[in-house]
Parts: structure tokens; sequence; C-alpha cells
């Protein structure tokens, strides 16, 4: 191979390295379900959480946005056997990118979407399986990628 195919070779392997380092990246994104000590209780509503940690140099958008091409964060949660509530989404952070005229509202680093639980008094059993689905776009400050999903579920101990 002479140095001039040798060259157009390595500038190849670079950029798909990079590639390839961008697309880990964007993934890299962790979901997890929390509920508080000792779990839940029988007749009772308890508070539990959808937790995502954000990567830095990395950004989501929040569930609202403010701008039409921008793909908004969304949460839905299940459990079997029981009632949960609506999902509480906290404020995101406004900010400019250079690839937006107008700011966007994202969440980083770390973001906590709140929801009720409700077992009933004759919930049978004493294990209840919570399922959390998170919908988003991860994004850098340059570039915004494929929306992404990701489902965690959690086994919580019923009192």
């Amino acid at each position: 191979m002479d140095n001039q195919n040798m060259k157009k070779t390595i500038a190849l392997l670079i950029v798909l390295a990079a590639a390839v380092f961008a697309v880990q990246e964007a993934q890299a994104q962790t979901v997890s379900l929390r509920v508080g000590k000792g779990g839940l209780s029988k007749g009772k509503t308890g508070r539990a959480n959808v937790v995502m940690n954000i990567p830095g140099g990395l950004h989501v958008n929040s569930n609202n946005p403010k701008s039409e091409y921008a793909i908004p964060t969304r949460v839905t949660v299940s459990g079997e056997g029981v009632s949960t509530g609506s999902v509480s989404y906290p404020p995101g952070k406004m900010k400019k990118f250079s690839f937006s005229e107008t700011p966007i509202s994202i969440y980083e680093n770390q973001v906590s979407f709140g929801f009720n639980v409700s077992v009933p008094r004759n919930f049978s059993g004493n294990i209840v399986r919570l399922k959390a689905v998170v919908r988003y776009q991860p994004c850098t400050d340059e570039v915004c990628y494929s929306p992404k999903t990701k489902t965690v579920y959690l086994n919580v101990r019923v009192r």
C-alpha cells in the first residue's frame, strides 16, 4: 500500500472509531426504579421514582422542550395488581444551542421522575413488579441522536 492510500485508510479508521464512540455515548444513559425503604404497604399509597443518569457532555430533551423539532422525554409506569399515578416531570433547564434558534428545555446529569403507587388492601402476594419505560432523545451540544427507549423493572416488597 502506498503512502497516500495508507493516509486515507488511517483517516477512515479514525472517522469510524469516532462514530462508534458517539453511538456508545448516545446509549450511555442509565435508568433505574426506586421505592422508599420498607417497600410498599397494602391499603396505602407510596412514592416511587424513575431515575435517569445522563453522562457529562450529553443531555436529553425535557418532557416539554419548547421546540417543535426536539423529541420530548416520556416516562410511563405500571405495576401488576397496583395503581400507578401520573408521572411528575421536573422543570427542565433552558439552554441555547448552535443548532436551534431558540433555547431548548433539557435535562442534564441526573433527573428523577416521581409517581405514586397505590396497593389495594386485598393485594395478594408480598411482591409487586413495577415497570418503567423511558423514551428520550440524547444530544450533545452539537447534534441530537435518534430517540432511545429503555425499560426497567423492580420487584418491591409489599407489607
